[in-house]
């Protein structure tokens, strides 16, 4: 049984996603970053950078317990362990490589940063919540071409949507289906997949 600590943040729910896809027996412990759970001396055993997400898996590699905390890392892992969502052909494994590293940094940070000017900076200047929301519209807007000639990511469905995917679900109000239909239908897709469903209540259930 891997034990997922998460939030409801885009990071969080990458690891919760791809565990529920995965099929692997988990249990998500929610870490409330907002009451700083992720500051208290038990959960900085597990992760001394005091972020989430973070995994303990008592039957990591060669059967010995692994501790793993980032985002991105805990996808890959989660998939190459179940053997699921990791391109087997080499061209689609260096697509699927790509999409994921643009979804964690480019799109990822560009969100964060968006946040930090939006909330958390005491002072909110408008020229710099106008600058961040022009990149993270750009970077989706690549995103938008590159789904137009195929349905996932990296040909089938991948690591690298399940990235993906919360950053799309929690700003997709920002982002006009009219501008970009071809990303609509794949969050649409991506939205009806009941791993998905059931990695995003963290989210979902906190929305109702």
């Amino acid at each position: 049984m891997i034990d997922v600590y998460a939030w409801r943040t885009s990071n969080g729910l990458r690891a919760t996603i791809a565990l529920a896809e995965s099929g692997l027996p988990h249990r998500v412990i929610p870490i409330d970053v907002g009451a700083g759970a992720h500051k208290t001396p038990d959960y900085l055993d597990i992760n001394p950078a005091s972020q989430i997400p973070a995994i303990v898996d008592p039957d990591g590699p060669d059967g010995r317990p692994l501790v793993l905390a980032q985002s991105g890392a805990i996808v890959l892992y989660v998939c190459q362990k179940s053997g699921r969502f990791v391109p087997q052909d080499a061209a689609e494994q260096a697509l699927a490589m790509q999409w994921a590293w643009q979804a964690g940094t480019d799109i990822g940070g560009t969100s964060a940063a968006m946040n930090q000017v939006e909330v958390v900076s005491p002072e909110k200047v408008q020229s710099h919540i106008d600058l961040f929301r022009k990149r993270f519209l750009r970077y989706f807007g690549i995103v938008e071409q590159h789904l137009q000639t195929r349905e996932y990511l990296a040909g089938a469905i991948s690591y690298a949507d399940f990235i993906l995917y919360p950053n799309y679900a929690l700003r997709r109000n920002l982002l006009d289906p009219a501008i970009c239909p071809a990303l609509t239908a794949w969050a649409e897709r991506m939205a009806a997949r009941p791993g998905v469903i059931e990695g995003m209540r963290l989210y979902t259930e906190a929305s109702h």
